[in-house]
């Protein structure tokens, strides 16, 4: 959610750090700061609203120039979005100031004890209370980081925390617990993100925090510690992603040319990973033999969002191609209901950042309930990839869009390809194997096809975009694209949307349907055909507006439908790579018709790391 940065070398600090929380805005916030150190002195400047705001409000150069700095855009929790509560937060000597994300749960029992010390509080933030209890401990004359660790012994909650102090201008104090921080290695420089995106510009070479590690970071040098003071050796790590992946290129959001990409990330999420002489699935990165795979009796899906859609679709597919039951659960209520986890479980969390907070806890409580544990994740080196037992990257690239769409597919593929790893060890044939190998391998092609609908399904989403609701319907494995696209309709246009399995229209959502409500329904050529063709003939002798995505050749809903979009055919276990496609696509253009911002849609964050 809110984004950290900070820098400390020898250039010019704030034009860098202000360049690279503009590569954070993708993440949400409603406000937005940076604290510097000019002329020996720490100066702060915060402002309520976008950055271009913030850099209204800096002055002259020559007037805010200095080697180290930190900066921050804050999505608000504790206290409303005003300049007040943005971050960078001060102590009362005015000589500290720090950014942070995470909550702290017991800042009022804090607030209250450091008021009777004679603390002046001026926002309503939990975070101040950290400003303080540092320079309570810093007041004793201890240095800066031992001021920092005294403090966070007191803290109960999560934390991504960098700490600038006008009296040890030539370091920034940086730790972290539940809360990713990425320390990124120049020359004679180094940077500090709550995500890569921010410094990939400058450096390649990374460090991922590990929680209850902190970190003393100066132009040539760092130092990291655990909470026993042992120096702690990390390991350095390489982000491979493209810096054109950051660029919107000649596309007007993130999302549109997200979405156009997905051709090349479905075949990247399964390059390498397929036998095609054989009919099997590699996924070497779960680290389990084929005993281990043999002895597995079932399966959890874990994940929040549209990655909880993905993890839908999984069980579909996993359940029908190798015959393991599959619960697919949300992280948030998971880790909280005291899951039953039988022997021979196997748990796959599922999250593009590998950040996500619910997804996270709920890795930890399948682990405490002695569960194998591996991940789904888009980020290498990300909190989950390095606490799972294993599993797999989508290889999805940098996702800038909050709204995700190439990231959905790529896992959805993982998932395909799990399944078939299952189920050529337990139900299938190899001539079956090659046969649902073969049909993945055009996917890619047929998402090219969908993709030049794209005018048409812009005039479509025009047709509907002042409407102020919409039903999806689905059946089978498609009951779960439905969900993602009504999911993605509420994301960025702001249209209340609703996802059904299309038979239970009639037990309650059919009451809404009247001549002004879109329906939005996946009909292709698929085992249920039959089925949703009927639900759909109840739907449009209720005079809906029905939008029909169909499988190409198929001219027997046109009758009913004001519009059929038609896309290939394909196995029906592989059918939502496809029919998610026109659905992304009408969410897009509903959005950009109706002016808003695609890429940063209000009240969300594309990485969710606080509860």
């Amino acid at each position: 959610m809110c984004g950290i940065v900070g820098y400390i070398g020898n250039r010019n600090a704030l034009p860098i750090v202000v360049e690279a929380l503009k590569r954070l805005e993708y993440r949400g916030y409603d406000s937005s700061g940076c604290a510097l150190i000019h002329c020996g002195e720490l100066q702060v400047y915060k402002k309520e609203g976008k950055i271009i705001e913030l850099e209204r409000a800096l002055p002259e150069p020559n007037l805010c120039s200095g080697t180290a700095a930190i900066a921050h855009t804050r999505w608000a929790t504790h206290g409303e979005a005003t300049e007040l509560n943005a971050h960078p937060q001060v102590d009362c000597t005015g000589k500290l100031a720090l950014v942070h994300n995470g909550i702290i749960e017991n800042y009022k029992l804090l607030k209250e004890q450091l008021i009777e010390l004679g603390h002046s509080f001026r926002s309503d933030t939990d975070t101040e209370v950290l400003a303080h209890l540092i320079e309570q401990y810093k007041g004793t004359g201890l240095p800066l980081v031992d001021a920092v660790r005294e403090a966070l012994r007191r803290v109960e909650g999560t934390y991504g925390l960098v700490v600038l102090h006008q009296d040890e201008p030539d370091q920034l104090v940086a730790v972290r617990k539940g809360s990713p921080l990425v320390i990124g290695i120049g020359d004679h420089e180094h940077f500090l993100a709550s995500d890569v995106h921010a410094i990939m510009i400058h450096t390649k070479r990374v460090i991922y925090l590990e929680d209850d590690e902190i970190c003393e970071v100066r132009r040539d040098n760092f130092e990291i510690t655990n909470t026993h003071r042992e120096t702690v050796h990390p390991r350095i790590s390489v982000v491979d992603w493209d810096i054109s992946a950051i660029e919107k290129g000649d596309y007007k959001h993130f999302m549109l040319k997200e979405i156009f990409e997905q051709p090349t990330t479905v075949g990247n999420a399964f390059r390498g990973r397929i036998d095609d002489r054989n009919g099997v699935a590699r996924l070497g990165g779960l680290n389990l033999s084929p005993l281990e795979l043999s002895q597995v009796r079932q399966i959890h899906l874990i994940a929040c969002g549209t990655s909880f859609h993905a993890a839908l679709i999984g069980k579909y597919m996993i359940e029908d191609m190798a015959r393991i039951p599959v619960h697919a659960e949300y992280a948030s209520e998971y880790h909280y209901r005291n899951p039953v986890v039988p022997e021979g479980t196997l748990v796959f969390v599922i999250s593009q950042s590998g950040e996500t907070a619910d997804t996270l806890a709920a890795l930890r409580e399948a682990k405490s309930k002695g569960a194998r544990v591996l991940g789904i994740t888009n980020v290498v080196g990300s909190t989950i990839a390095r606490e799972s037992d294993g599993g797999s990257y989508i290889h999805a690239g940098s996702e800038i869009g909050v709204a995700s769409t190439k990231a959905f597919t790529s896992q959805v593929t993982i998932l395909f390809l799990l399944a078939v790893l299952l189920g050529r060890q337990r139900t299938f044939s190899t001539a079956s194997g090659l046969q649902y190998i073969a049909e993945l391998e055009q996917i890619p092609a047929k998402i090219e096809r969908i993709l030049k609908q794209n005018d048409r399904l812009r005039e479509i989403a025009a047709s509907i975009k002042d409407c102020p609701n919409a039903l999806y319907l689905g059946r089978g494995i498609n009951y779960p694209v439905g969900l993602e696209g009504a999911l993605k309709l509420k994301e960025i246009s702001y249209i209340h949307a609703e996802g059904y399995p299309a038979a239970e229209m009639k037990h309650g959502p059919i009451a809404l349907i009247d001549e002004a409500m879109p329906v939005i329904a996946i009909a292709t050529r698929d085992p249920l055909y039959q089925k949703i063709q009927a639900n759909l003939q109840e739907v449009r002798s209720r005079k809906a507006r029905l939008i029909t995505i169909a499988t190409e050749g198929d001219s027997d809903l046109q009758s009913l439908s004001e519009h059929v979009i038609h896309i290939p055919d394909t196995l029906p276990n592989l059918q939502p790579l496809l029919s998610v496609i026109p659905l992304q696509l009408l969410a897009y253009h509903v959005a950009d018709l109706k002016g808003f911002n695609v890429d940063q849609p209000r009240n969300l964050a594309k990485s969710v790391t606080v509860e």
